[in-house]
Order: C-alpha cells, then structure tokens, then sequence
C-alpha cells in the first residue's frame, strides 16, 4: 500500500492552485510528490509542477484522506462545499450569495489560470481546446467556462439559471437550464470554450439538455 504524503508535503499539496494545479514548494518536496505520482514536472521553462490527477484525488480526500482545513472530505453530491474557502465553480444548485464584484475577480483569475494550464500542458500549446486536467473534472472544468462567460447559476430551488451534471456517458457533462434559449446559450459559450455539444430530449420528464465533451482535436 502506498505511504501517504507526509505533512510537509500534504501542505505543499492542499496549497496547490485550486484550478490548475500549480505546486509551490522546495525542490525536496516538489521530487518527492513526483516520485509519489502525486505530481509532475512540466518539460517546458520555466519547469513549473502541477498535480497529477492522483495529487487532484489527494487533494481532494478521494483516496480516503482528508484535506487539511475543515478535516472533512468534499461531499459526494458534487456539488462544490461552500465551507472550504477554495475557489469552485458553480455548477448549480449551491446555497451562496452571488458575491458580487470579488466573485466575478475570482471567476475571471481561475479562467484565465486554466488558459494557462492549457498553454503549458496540452502539447501543441493550444488554449482553444480543454487540457488533461479539464478531462479529469468534467463538471468543475465546464461550470468554470459558463460562470467565466457571464452565465448564471441555478439557485438550491432551481430557478433561472444553469445546473453542470455528471453523466454515465464517458467524458461528458449534461447542462440543464430554464428554457431553449438559456440553453443555446450554454451550448454556444462551450463550443467557444472548446467543447463539443449536442442537445438532447430526457425520455423520461421530455426535458431538454445540452450534452457536452471536451474536444480532443
């Protein structure tokens, strides 16, 4: 079974940036969460480290260790816990204030972070397509383009605004919303993102919803 990170490196670990993973810490430690698997060294200058999906689990609590902080894990409804004090996007149905002006500085600084993790990690540089990391955190990754874009939430209640789901469908989401229009509106805000979208009829309530996945190309 494999040793779980010592406390100076699960420090390093939850201090990672929220979006993109970016590790700061000593070249100790940043080789040693490598040799773990828990991180990786980009090959480009200026050589940054980010978690590698095990380090986002780590971080986490998936792997059954809970971050440091509140000492509990992240609920397991997805939706994001208002009580961390980690930046989340919203995928709809939170209990929050909007937040107003420092909200939208928030959104607008994890948006242009996860460019920035494209640039760095996709291989050909490209930020116009989504990256490892969004491929790992489907409904994280695409709340983030729509809340970024100026999209609105839905409430706990429902309401006007959008809902990010998980699927049973390999890499993708389903994006509820209010009406036809709002939901065009989704679909055309991810399409610019990079994703591709389709949308679909729920069999069962006749629902509308806009599937969508991380393009590769």
């Amino acid at each position: 079974m494999t040793r779980p990170p010592t406390a100076a490196q699960r420090r390093v670990i939850d201090a990672a940036d929220p979006v993109t993973g970016r590790l700061r810490g000593t070249e100790a430690q940043l080789a040693a969460l490598v040799a773990r698997g828990l991180a990786f060294r980009h090959p480009r200058p200026p050589h940054e480290h980010f978690l590698t999906p095990a380090g986002h689990r780590t971080r986490e609590g998936a792997d059954g260790t809970p971050p440091s902080g509140d000492g509990s894990a992240a609920p397991a409804s997805g939706i994001p816990d208002a009580d961390t004090g980690v930046f989340a996007a919203r995928v709809g149905g939170e209990e929050r204030p909007d937040g107003g002006p420092s909200r939208a500085r928030e959104v607008r600084s994890a948006w242009q972070g996860l460019l920035e993790l494209r640039r760095m990690t996709n291989p050909d540089g490209s930020v116009d397509r989504p990256c490892g990391w969004e491929r790992t955190h489907l409904v994280r990754a695409s709340a983030l383009a729509l809340e970024a874009a100026g999209h609105r939430p839905a409430g706990p209640d429902g309401g006007d605004g959008y809902r990010v789901r998980a699927t049973p469908q390999p890499e993708a989401v389903a994006v509820h919303g209010p009406d036809d229009a709002a939901l065009q509106g989704c679909a055309a805000t991810l399409e610019e993102a990079g994703w591709q979208t389709g949308e679909h009829t729920d069999p069962r309530t006749r629902a509308r919803y806009v599937l969508a996945s991380p393009r590769r190309a």
